[in-house]
C-alpha cells in the first residue's frame, strides 16, 4: 500500500493553485489545453506538468462553458481523501500487473486518476490507446511475449463492445489479460443520458463466451479477492482472459475502513500434467511406432517448452509440423518438417498432437467444393493422441473448439508439462523394448536429415522467383528484413508470417522461443499493429535490447491505425515493414473462386477487394502520428538501405514504419 502522507500535502497545495486558478482564468492564468508547440516539446508529447503556455482570451472563456454553450454547472461541495478507486490501484500492484493499457473512460474515471496521482503512473504504467480493440489486443501482444499477463481498461457498454474483437482473438489464442470494464450498479445513481445508455445490468453478459471468468463486485474486499482469483486462473491453462468489472460508485466513494480491506496474495497454480498410465499408453505407442508423427500448435510457453519437445523429438527420431501459434520447434533443427505437413501425416501411423486445437484436420479435409464434402487424408488405421489443456475446458458458442475426433489416447493437461513425464516413460520404452527398437529409431534419422536439406533448397529457389520484381515479392521482403536482423544479439518477428506465405519461417532461423509469438488465435482482423506493439513493449520492459519486428499487411492497419500513435507518444521502439500489396489480398483470392465455380468474370474481384482510387500512404500516415517513416518503396534495390536506416531509429529507442509496395502474397 502506497504511503498517502506525502499525496495528502501534494492534493492540499494542488486544490489551493486550482482555486487560485479558477479565479484567475478569466485573465488567461490557467490553461487546460498545452499549445501544439508546447505538446510537441515536452518529453512525452505534452505529458509534463507546467508546459502550457496560457490560453487567448477565447479559449479561456471557452473553458468556463459546458456543453453546447452553456454556462459550467458550480463545483459540488465534498472533498474524497481515501477513494475506493486507490485501493483498486494497490489490488493491481499485488497482481503484479506493469502496464494497463487504458482507452480513457468516464466510467473510470476514478481508477484513471487514481492511477495517475495515487500510483504514480507506475506499476501499472498506464499506456494510452485510442481504440478498445487496440487496448485489448496490445495486452494480448504483451501477455505473449512476457509470459504474464497486462490489463486494459475499457469504457462500460460501448468501450466493451468495441473491445469485444480483440477479447475473441485472446479467447481463441489462449492467452492471459485482465479486463477491467466500468459500470454504475445503482440505478438511482447514475446521472441521466449517456450514463444510463452506457450501463448495463449485467455487463459481462455479451463477452461470457470469450473470458474464462467474469465479476461484478459490490464492494472493495470483494473487488481485492475477484481480481487475485481472476489473475491466477487466468495463468492457469488453459489460459484465458478474465474480467472485472469496477463500480464507479466503488471507485469514488471514500473507503470507509482501510484497515479492515486485505488484499490476498497472488497464487500461481501449478499446471495439470497427464496421468502415469495414460502417458505410458502414450509412450508405448509411439516407440512401436514405424512412422511417428509430433504436431504441435499452442505447446511453448517458454523456451523450456521448446527444448523439451526438440528432446521428445530426437528420442524417436520424429519429424514435427510446427502449427505456428507459438514457437516450439528451432527452424534449422532436421526434424523440423512442417513444409512437408501432407506427406508426412499421410503416411504416419502415431500422430502425437500437442496442445492442437484442432485435431480433426490432421488426418481430414473438407474440400471447398459445393457441398463441402469431408474425406479422411490419413491411413485407416492411423492412431491419433491428443494431450492438451483445451480437453479440460471449453465453451459452444463460438467455433475455436473445431470438429469432433474421437482420438485414441485423449490426455487432459498441459502439454508442456506433461512432456517431462512422456520423455521419461518413452526411454522407459526405448530400453525395455531391446535393442531392434533403439537401431529402426536410429535409422529415421539419415532419411530425415535428407528432406530437410531438400526442403529448405527448394524454399531457396522458390525464394529467388521475381527476386526483382516491382512491386516487392514477399520472399524478397522477408530476406531484406533477415539480412539487417541476423545479426542482431536478441530480435523477435512479432507479426504473424501466414500472408507472407510463411517465408520467414522458410528461410530464416529461428531458434528461441521469444523469436515468434504465433498467429492471433481468433483471426480477426486488427490484431496486427496493437499486438506487435504490446509485444514491443514487452521487449522494451525486458531491457535487452531486442529488435521487435512486425511484418505489417496494409487492410489490418486501416482497423486500428491510431496505434501508430501510442507507438510514437511512448517511444516504444517498434520495426514495422509494410506488406502493402494494396488489396485484401485472402478475399480476393475467394471472389476469383466464386467466379469461376459460377462461370461468370473472375477479373469482377477487384470490386470490394482492392485499397485502390486513391492508393494508401503508409510512410505518410505514419509521420502525422509521429513515427519516423520511409517510403512506399516499389524498387527492391532500395528496400535494404532503408531498413537499415529504420534499424538505427528503432535502436535509439523509437518506432520506425518502411511502406513496402509488394506483391500479393
Amino acid at each position: 500500500m502506497i504511503d498517502k502522507t506525502e499525496k495528502k500535502a501534494g492534493r492540499r497545495g494542488f486544490l489551493k493553485g486550482a482555486l487560485a486558478a479558477g479565479a484567475g482564468a478569466a485573465t488567461g492564468a490557467v490553461a487546460l489545453v498545452a499549445s501544439d508547440a508546447a505538446a510537441q516539446n515536452t518529453p512525452q508529447n505534452g505529458m509534463q506538468q507546467g508546459s502550457a503556455p496560457a490560453p487567448s482570451a477565447h479559449t479561456a472563456a471557452a473553458e468556463k462553458m459546458g456543453g453546447n454553450g452553456h454556462p459550467m454547472p458550480p463545483l459540488e461541495p465534498g472533498h474524497v481523501v481515501d477513494p475506493g478507486s486507490d485501493f483498486m490501484v494497490d489490488v493491481m500492484r499485488e497482481a503484479d500487473l506493469e502496464y494497463v493499457a487504458v482507452m480513457t473512460a468516464s466510467s473510470l474515471r476514478g481508477l484513471q486518476e487514481s492511477l495517475a496521482n495515487y500510483g504514480g503512473n507506475k506499476k501499472p504504467e498506464m499506456i494510452v490507446c485510442a481504440h478498445e480493440e487496440g487496448a485489448v489486443a496490445m495486452a494480448h501482444g504483451y501477455a505473449k511475449m512476457a509470459g504474464k499477463p497486462m490489463a486494459a481498461m475499457v469504457h462500460a457498454v460501448v468501450g466493451l463492445q468495441h473491445a469485444s474483437m480483440a477479447l475473441y482473438n485472446a479467447w481463441c489464442d489462449r492467452v492471459p489479460l485482465m479486463l477491467i470494464v466500468g459500470n454504475i450498479f445503482d440505478a438511482t445513481k447514475r446521472r441521466p443520458g449517456v450514463e444510463w445508455m452506457h450501463t448495463a445490468v449485467d455487463m459481462g453478459a455479451p463477452v461470457r463466451e470469450m473470458v474464462k471468468f467474469d465479476d461484478a463486485p459490490t464492494s472493495l474486499q470483494h473487488y481485492a479477492e475477484s481480481f487475485m482469483r481472476a489473475s491466477a486462473l487466468s495463468m492457469t491453462p488453459p489460459m484465458e482472459p478474465v474480467m472485472i468489472v469496477a463500480d464507479g460508485e466503488l471507485q469514488e466513494l471514500p473507503i470507509e475502513d482501510r484497515k479492515a480491506l486485505k488484499i490476498p496474495k497472488r497464487v500461481q497454480v501449478s499446471s495439470p500434467a497427464g496421468d502415469a498410465e495414460s502417458v505410458a499408453r502414450a509412450a508405448k505407442a509411439l516407440v512401436a511406432a514405424a512412422n511417428p508423427v509430433i504436431a504441435a500448435d499452442r505447446l511453448a510457453h517458454n523456451q523450456q517448452g521448446m527444448n523439451l519437445l526438440v528432446q521428445l523429438a530426437e528420442l524417436l527420431n520424429a519429424p514435427v509440423i510446427d502449427l505456428y501459434s507459438r514457437m516450439n520447434f528451432p527452424s534449422n533443427h532436421y526434424l523440423q518438417q512442417s513444409a512437408r505437413r501432407g506427406p508426412l501425416l499421410a503416411k504416419a501411423d502415431v500422430i502425437l498432437a500437442l496442445e492442437v486445437g484442432d485435431v480433426w484436420s490432421l488426418v481430414n479435409r473438407v474440400a471447398d467444393i459445393p457441398g463441402r464434402p469431408s474425406s479422411r487424408t490419413a491411413k485407416p488405421d492411423a492412431k491419433v493422441l491428443a494431450i492438451g489443456a483445451n480437453l479440460l475446458y471449453s465453451k459452444s458458442n463460438y467455433g475455436d473448439i473445431e470438429r469432433y475426433l474421437a482420438t485414441d489416447i485423449a490426455i487432459g493437461a498441459d502439454g508442456q508439462a506433461t512432456l517431462p513425464l512422456l520423455i521419461d516413460a518413452v526411454k522407459r520404452e526405448i530400453a525395455n523394448a531391446g535393442g531392434n527398437i533403439a537401431s529402426t529409431i536410429a535409422a529415421r534419422k539419415d532419411p530425415m536429415v535428407k528432406a530437410f536439406d531438400e526442403m529448405h533448397e527448394s524454399a531457396r529457389k522458390r525464394a529467388m522467383a521475381g527476386w526483382d520484381s516491382s512491386p516487392v515479392s514477399t520472399a524478397r521482403l522477408c530476406m531484406e528484413i533477415w539480412d539487417k536482423i541476423k545479426n542482431e544479439p536478441k530480435w523477435s518477428l512479432v507479426s504473424d508470417a501466414q500472408f507472407e506465405s510463411n517465408w520467414p519461417q522458410q528461410l530464416w532461423e529461428f531458434t528461441e522461443f521469444k523469436q515468434y509469438m504465433g498467429n492471433s488465435g481468433g483471426f480477426g482482423i486488427g490484431y496486427g499493429l496493437p499486438a506487435a506493439a504490446g509485444a514491443a513493449l514487452a521487449c522494451k520492459a525486458e531491457g535487452e535490447g531486442r529488435i521487435a519486428v512486425n511484418i505489417q499487411t496494409d487492410g489490418e492497419l486501416l482497423m486500428v491505425p491510431s496505434m501508430l500513435w501510442t507507438l510514437a507518444h511512448h517511444k516504444i521502439p517498434l520495426l514495422s515493414i509494410m506488406h502493402n500489396n494494396r488489396a485484401w489480398h485472402q478475399e480476393a483470392m475467394h471472389i476469383q473462386r466464386m467466379g469461376v465455380r459460377r462461370d461468370r468474370d473472375p477479373t469482377t474481384w477487384r470490386v470490394g477487394t482492392r485499397i485502390e482510387a486513391p492508393f494508401i500512404d503508409y510512410a505518410a500516415m505514419a509521420k502525422s502520428m509521429g513515427v519516423w517513416a520511409e517510403g512506399p518503396i516499389s524498387d527492391p534495390a532500395k528496400l535494404g538501405p532503408a531498413i537499415a536506416r529504420a534499424l538505427a531509429v528503432v535502436k535509439s529507442g523509437l518506432p520506425a514504419l518502411i511502406d513496402v509496395v509488394t506483391q500479393p502474397r
